[in-house]
């Protein structure tokens, strides 16, 4: 298993949180079985940005990006070096710390809006 460190965000893990992960699965799909939801609008096909995650460690471990990654990535809010869609980004032997950005392009979900 893998460690993850899931930096503070104050909707979706106000304390923060250590999950542990399988090798070989996305962390979107890591953060979601840790009961951390988030956004995931195109259901983790890599056709938006809304599960945008900054790599704070580790980010070298991570299989490189493909184009199509890097050209919906431009467009995701805060964008950074370390950047990644967690419904991209597989999860390996290495321990991981990510950081949910505070805001996502997708400004209306079902339940309400997030600005």
């Amino acid at each position: 298993m893998t460690q993850i460190i899931v930096l503070p965000h104050a909707e979706l893990c106000p304390q923060g949180a250590v999950i542990e992960a399988e090798p070989g699965v996305s962390i979107c799909d890591a953060l979601l079985e840790n009961d951390i939801e988030i956004e995931h609008a195109c259901e983790k096909s890599c056709a938006c940005t809304t599960c945008h995650v900054i790599v704070r460690e580790g980010f070298a471990s991570l299989e490189p990006s493909d184009e199509i990654e890097d050209d919906l990535l431009d467009k995701a809010w805060g964008l950074t070096p370390v950047s990644r869609l967690s419904c991209q980004a597989v999860v390996g032997a290495a321990p991981l710390t990510v950081e949910i950005p505070k805001y996502t392009i997708n400004q209306v979900k079902e339940g309400g809006g997030r600005k």
